[in-house]
């Protein structure tokens, strides 16, 4: 039984085959943006440090949830009371207790980011990190580029047949080796993210807002993808 040429491996003289790679690289806006806000508190005994921290943290949650739709996606991570030992003579004493909770929001309008994350960093005992900027795995701008990966393969399968004096006859294989973000929103370049702030004021007046400047987003895609053409002319 003689294989059909189109389906064997490497080709034949009468049908030859054209491996190649698609590439793209796209440069977006960012969609969403997250934050990350840690609440911390500390006493001489348990009961005051976690009632500081319930009271600090319900001051955030609260201020936050008060930006309604502005705010996409509110999740509390953890949370901890610890201990602070101390050596008095031979043995140890709690000498205070540190609570802590860690807090992300997300949001997708950069106005309202500017001005919240200021409100935060202006409350008691209230740190900031972020933002990181992202895309959502939605975003058309995956399939963008996923469509321009193809265009390219195609065109430079195209241009190698065109070389030998053949045409493309046939695509045999499309392979997608992934379309992402390579800033993803739990990881920032160096020196592209706010710093984190910590810091309160006793003035009345509101601290302007900051002025956040979206970082731009690189989309990457890439496919493999094999033709058959029509036998060259050497």
């Amino acid at each position: 039984m003689t294989q059909d040429p189109a389906h064997q491996p490497y080709g034949t003289p009468e049908v030859p085959r054209v491996a190649v790679r698609g590439e793209a690289h796209l440069e977006v806006d960012p969609e969403i943006a997250r934050i990350g806000i840690t609440v911390t508190a500390r006493g001489t005994d348990r009961r005051t440090a976690l009632e500081d921290l319930t009271r600090r943290n319900n001051t955030v949650l609260d201020l936050i949830k008060s930006y309604g739709d502005e705010i996409e996606k509110l999740e509390t991570g953890a949370f901890s009371i610890n201990p602070e030992l101390t050596r008095h003579g031979r043995a140890e004493r709690i000498r205070a207790y540190h609570g802590r909770v860690h807090i992300t929001a997300e949001l997708a309008d950069f106005t309202a980011l500017g001005e919240l994350t200021t409100r935060l960093a202006d409350l008691e005992l209230t740190s900031i990190d972020g933002p990181w900027w992202a895309l959502r795995p939605t975003s058309p701008a995956h399939g963008e580029a996923r469509r321009q990966a193809v265009l390219e393969a195609v065109q430079r399968a195209r241009e190698y047949a065109t070389a030998l004096g053949a045409n493309l006859a046939a695509l045999v294989e499309l392979a997608d080796l992934g379309a992402e973000n390579t800033l993803p929103y739990q990881t920032a370049a160096p020196g592209t993210g706010m710093r984190t702030m910590a810091f309160s004021t006793t003035d009345e007046t509101p601290a302007p807002p900051l002025d956040l400047e979206p970082q731009r987003q690189i989309v990457h895609a890439q496919v493999n993808a094999r033709f058959t053409m029509t036998p060259p002319q050497l």
